[in-house]
C-alpha cells in the first residue's frame, strides 16, 4: 500500500478548543511554494456523509496525468468522529479520507480535494490538512466560498478566466471559471504548491464540467452505494505518458505571482 507507513500527524481525539489550537499550530507548517516532481498520477478526493447513520463515506480516485485515465478507485467508510462545526470540517472528514488513501497501491503526485485549502479562517481547510498529513502537494477545489471576497466585474465568462479571492487584504485563492458561463470554482493551494500552479493544474484537469475531472469522479464515486472493484494490473489497459507537459491555462486575465499570498 502506498501510504500504509505514513507517520500519524496528530491524534483525532480532540475537543473543539484543542482542534482550533492545533489548526493554528499546523498553519505554521504550510508550504506555498511548488514542491512537485513530474506529475504522473493525480488523485481526486470527495466525501459523502450519511447523517442518518452518522457514517462518513470517503472516495479517492487515482488518474494518470495528463491522460486522466482512471487507475484506481477506493471507498472507505467509518463512523463520524465529530459533529459538523464550521471551520473544523477536516476533523470530521479527513480520517475517512486517510483510510481511503491507505488503500491506494500507487502513490499520487498531486491531490485535488473537494474542499478548501488555505481559503479558510485559519488557513487550514481539509486540503491543507490532508497535504500536511500525507506530505503531498494538495489543491483545494471548493464549490462555495467559506471566507473572502472577489471582484465579480473582473471575472470573465469564458473557461480559464480567474480573479483573486481576498481575505484580510491578502490573496487566499482564486475564483476560477472552469466552464464557460458556469459558476466559478474556489481554488486555493493546500500544501507544497503555489496558487498559480494550482490554477494551472485545475484547468488542465477540467474536461468541460464545472468540477475538475479528479474531484468530479470522486464526487460520483462517493455517492455510489456500490463499492467498485479495483482493476488488477492485467486489466488496466492504459498508456502512461512520461513526457507530461506543464499544464497551460487559457485566457489568464491576472498574474497570481504579482500578489502576496496570505
Amino acid at each position: 500500500m502506498a501510504y500504509s507507513s505514513q507517520t500519524p500527524l496528530h491524534s483525532w481525539k480532540l475537543t473543539r478548543e484543542e482542534a482550533v489550537a492545533l489548526q493554528n499550530e499546523l498553519a505554521g507548517r504550510i508550504l506555498l511554494e511548488d514542491q512537485l516532481d513530474e506529475v504522473r498520477y493525480v488523485a481526486g478526493v470527495d466525501m459523502a456523509i450519511n447523517e442518518e447513520n452518522e457514517m462518513a463515506h470517503a472516495a479517492v480516485v487515482l488518474l494518470t496525468y495528463p491522460a486522466l485515465e482512471v487507475v484506481e478507485r477506493h471507498i472507505y467508510e467509518e463512523p463520524l468522529r465529530m459533529p459538523y462545526i464550521p471551520g473544523l470540517l477536516s476533523f470530521r472528514e479527513a480520517p475517512a479520507v486517510l483510510g481511503a488513501f491507505h488503500k491506494l497501491h500507487q502513490r499520487a503526485d498531486l491531490v485535488m480535494v473537494d474542499g478548501q485549502g488555505i481559503a479558510h479562517p485559519r488557513r487550514m481547510g481539509i486540503a491543507t490538512h490532508l497535504g500536511l498529513w500525507l506530505d503531498i502537494p494538495t489543491i483545494g477545489c471548493a464549490k462555495s466560498i467559506l471566507v473572502g471576497t472577489y471582484d465579480k466585474t473582473q471575472l470573465g465568462e469564458e473557461a480559464g478566466s480567474y480573479v483573486p479571492l481576498i481575505y484580510k487584504k491578502a490573496i487566499i485563492g482564486a475564483m476560477v471559471r472552469t466552464r464557460t458561463r458556469v459558476n466559478p470554482m474556489i481554488i486555493s493551494p493546500g500544501h507544497k504548491i503555489s496558487l498559480e500552479t494550482s490554477i494551472k493544474y485545475v484547468l488542465a484537469c477540467s474536461k468541460g464540467y464545472r468540477l475538475p475531472e479528479p474531484t468530479r469522479l470522486a464526487d460520483k464515486l462517493s455517492k455510489d452505494n456500490t463499492t467498485p472493484v479495483d482493476p488488477s494490473p492485467t486489466e488496466m489497459n492504459f498508456t502512461v505518458s512520461y513526457d507530461s507537459p506543464q499544464p497551460d491555462a487559457k485566457n489568464m486575465n491576472i498574474q497570481v505571482n504579482q500578489f502576496k499570498l496570505w
